[in-house]
Parts: C-alpha cells; structure tokens; sequence
C-alpha cells in the first residue's frame, strides 16, 4: 500500500542497476507526477563476492536476495532487477508487478581495442575471450574450441579496464546493458540469437512487488510490455522445468512473430562438445505450456545426462 503518496525504488548499486532504476522513476513521473520517488541502493550477496565466477557461489537471487528481503519488510515498495537475475521461483509473498518492453537480445563480441581485428572469427587459434557466462563459455566453445576462456566479473566499467589491462582477445556481454549505459561504440560485432542464444529474460526489466499491494500493482500495469511478458514467461517456464540457473549453459531466445509465440533453446556441457537444441511455437498465451514441453523435449534428447552431470560435479 502506497503511503503519503511515496514510493520508494530499492536497486543495486552498478551503473546498470542505477540506469534500470531510473528509467523506472522516471516512467512513474511521467504518469504520476504528484508522487514523490526515491531510491535505495541495496549491496547483494553477487556484489559483495567479486573474486569467484558466479557459478561457484551458488545461483539462487545472488543479486536480489537482499533486495527481496527489503521488499517483504516493507523497507522499499518495488525492487527492479534485471528479469534474467530473476529467479524463476519467487519468493512468497512477492509476484513480477510488470515486465518491460525488452531491449535487443543479443550478445555482442568487444575486441581488445589495441588488436588489428574487431570480427571474433578473426580471433587467431588458441585466442583469449572473457566472459563471466557459462552459457557464452559453452556456446563458444562449441564453435571454437581452441580458446581459452577467461572468468571475469564486474561492472562494465570495471570489464572494459581489465580488457584493456590484458592480453585479452575479447570480451562478450549482453548489447542491452552496453547500450544502455551509451558505450555502443564499444561493440566490434553483434552475434546473431542463432549463434549464441541469449539468456532467460535477457534485455528486459522485471519490476517486483508485494503481492498485496494492489494499489501499486494498477500504477505499474502501463510499464509492462505484453508481447515481451508472453516471450520472457516461456523462457522462463522453460528454465524453471529444467531447474537451471547460473551453474548450467542455459539459452533461449522467445518472441513473437507475426502473432505466434517463437522459442528456440539449448542446454549444454560445460566444455561446450555436447549441446542439445531444440524449437517451438504457437500461440503466445500458451508460452508457458510451451516453455515447458520444448524442456521436456530437450531432456528427452540428451538434456538430462547433461545436466545431471554437471549437478554431480558440483556436489
């Protein structure tokens, strides 16, 4: 329940984060100028442990966890998370109040600006690529198994310092925060989704809530995006069906074209020589049945032996 016309936004603190919250605020002030909005910067279990790949410290809310706790004890009134930070399990008590229109998808290759190429297919045998994903790390593999991946994690500020500190080859991160943070001029080449799939909910911002709060709910209903809603549910009924977060190479790219829900997905091992692919379509108000039947799909074919696996080596 809003009270004396206030609302307060809890965010991370990296750039990204601040730009998501404040695209938001400002959404909110377009509409409802008499309301007074503020911010609160909340540290997350992902922001606090910088110097291990996300893979090794668990996947479930590293960045919204805390967030979510301020949520449920009514110290902000909606958290705005990056929808691929989302759980797809949320916590009681909590619901996604509207997801917004989604920014381009793809991933993008960011060459060593001190090298002579900028295409990663220029990239020389046994090259160096960084990127904090397994999901990339699999997929690249895939098409290029002589690399060397190299974890990094950060901002992008902090990134593009340590691409330039290094003997690096490359970097891959998501076009949507690039872009967003106006350092498009950084992006030597852009894969397409056929490439490289991209993340559940990748380019899209999930704005939370409390389930109860009704009023608020009807305030953010015209931040959301209905055809970005229909794709991002079955990717992420997808991923929930086949329990995969930040430790397993997860990617899936749902949209929709020419009025029919469109979704393609992979699950894949770690060293990328084992991918299983698959596709779907159909009526977008189905998209979370058909998340769930292209998951079963992709177990049936190979998914399961894969992702067992890895859920072994991590015990």
């Amino acid at each position: 329940m809003i009270q004396s016309n206030k609302i307060v936004i809890g965010t991370r603190g990296s750039d990204l984060a601040l730009w998501q919250a404040k695209w938001v605020k400002l959404e909110l002030q377009q509409r409802y100028s008499w309301i007074e909005i503020d911010t609160v910067i909340i540290k997350t279990t992902g922001d606090k442990i910088l110097d291990s790949p996300l893979s090794k410290i668990g996947d479930k809310g590293l960045f919204t966890k805390e967030i979510e706790k301020a949520l449920l004890y009514n110290e902000i009134d909606l958290a705005v998370h990056s929808l691929k930070d989302v759980p797809t399990q949320l916590t009681p008590g909590l619901i996604l109040g509207a997801i917004s229109e989604r920014e381009d998808v793809r991933d993008v290759f960011i060459a060593h600006p001190a090298k002579k190429y900028s295409s990663f297919s220029d990239v020389p045998k046994s090259g160096k690529i960084a990127t904090g994903s397994l999901r990339r790390k699999c997929q690249l593999l895939q098409h290029r198994p002589d690399l060397t991946i190299i974890d990094i994690r950060g901002n992008l500020k902090t990134r593009r310092e340590k691409l330039e500190q290094s003997d690096w080859d490359g970097m891959l991160l998501a076009k949507a925060g690039v872009t967003r943070l106006g350092w498009a001029q950084m992006i030597t080449e852009i894969f397409t989704p056929t490439f490289i799939l991209p993340a559940v909910g990748q380019g899209a911002l999930g704005i939370e809530i409390r389930e109860d709060d009704a009023d608020l709910q009807k305030l953010i209903v015209p931040l959301s995006h209905k055809e970005t809603e229909q794709a991002t549910t079955g990717e992420r009924a997808l991923l929930r069906h086949l329990e995969g977060g930040c430790q397993i190479p997860i990617g899936t790219f749902g949209r929709i074209e020419n009025g029919k829900f469109m979704l393609d997905a992979m699950v894949g091992s770690l060293d990328g020589k084992r991918i299983v692919r698959g596709s779907i379509n159909g009526s977008p108000e189905e998209s979370a049945v058909l998340g769930i039947s292209l998951a079963e799909e992709l177990l049936s074919r190979g998914a399961k032996e894969i992702l067992e696996e890895i859920r072994k080596n991590l015990r």
